[in-house]
């Protein structure tokens, strides 16, 4: 089956936050108390029950006031560094080429979170898990739009096998070279390729999206290095742990036997 995901063409998006209301809705997530600091986004950022948000960058250019709006969720790539350090397997990917969380599997180890090259993951204390966007794979295995796609009344949002959408974002681009010059395709080849695919007017640094975004170094070790042979530096810690403790209480009664024969002596 062809890997699905959905446009996002910036735009069209006029900052509503409908996605984020409807994202809430469909996931059943409460509500998270918030401040006014100075900026109209609302949620400052992804939360454990937050798993999609709009963000607002605000600029001065030719004497006047620029918005560019931005919605973020979990980029769903091609090739995720979450499901590679995930030492639980709890994250795999769909035959649509979603990335999924085993809730059941997550342990909570924060590794999928520092993997992410886009610093999606967020943990939640109370659950003790982390959590992202699922692509709404309930809905879709139904045939139903993902519930932020279906909320949009802007069509900013439209969701379709990647080479479809893909091509209406390159199609749209060329639209826009005419007013936004720097107009550009984001997620085509970012970080390997994701299923999520952004119409972006201007530079992605004005989106707050990293122009060429990499996995962390300390990943990639892991990843290459630690982690196939995890199982065996358990197995050697448990067995360093095992000879500790004996040895600590056969030296421990080494003491006692040496302490009781100096009092007989005496």
């Amino acid at each position: 089956m062809a890997n699905k995901g959905f446009l996002v063409d910036t735009s069209k998006c006029i900052g509503c936050r409908g996605c984020v209301v409807a994202c809430k809705q469909w996931n059943q997530l409460p509500a998270e108390y918030s401040e006014f600091k100075g900026s109209y986004q609302t949620i400052p950022d992804l939360t454990g029950n937050n798993y999609t948000i709009v963000t607002f960058h605000e600029y001065e250019e030719n004497g006047r006031v620029e918005w560019y709006f931005a919605k973020r969720q979990c980029m769903h790539c091609l090739d995720p560094a979450c499901m590679k350090v995930c030492p639980q397997k709890a994250i795999s990917i769909t035959d649509t080429g979603a990335v999924v969380r085993d809730n059941d599997k997550c342990v909570g180890c924060k590794y999928c979170a520092a993997a992410c090259p886009f610093q999606i993951p967020r943990y939640n204390k109370e659950t003790d898990k982390e959590t992202k966007c699922s692509l709404c794979t309930e809905r879709t295995a139904e045939g139903v739009l993902p519930a932020c796609v279906k909320a949009c009344i802007t069509g900013a949002l439209w969701y379709g096998d990647r080479d479809e959408v893909l091509g209406r974002a390159k199609e749209r681009v060329s639209e826009l070279k005419g007013e936004y010059p720097n107009a550009n395709v984001y997620g085509e080849t970012e970080a390997g390729g994701t299923n999520i695919i952004y119409v972006l007017a201007d530079e992605p640094e004005k989106y707050g999206f990293e122009k060429e975004p990499k996995i962390p170094g300390p990943i990639n070790a892991w990843q290459d290095v630690i982690k196939p042979y995890f199982p065996w530096l358990i197995a050697l810690t448990g067995a360093v742990s095992v000879i500790s403790f004996f040895s600590t209480r056969l030296l421990g009664a080494g003491k006692e036997e040496a302490h009781e024969g100096e009092s007989i002596d005496g």
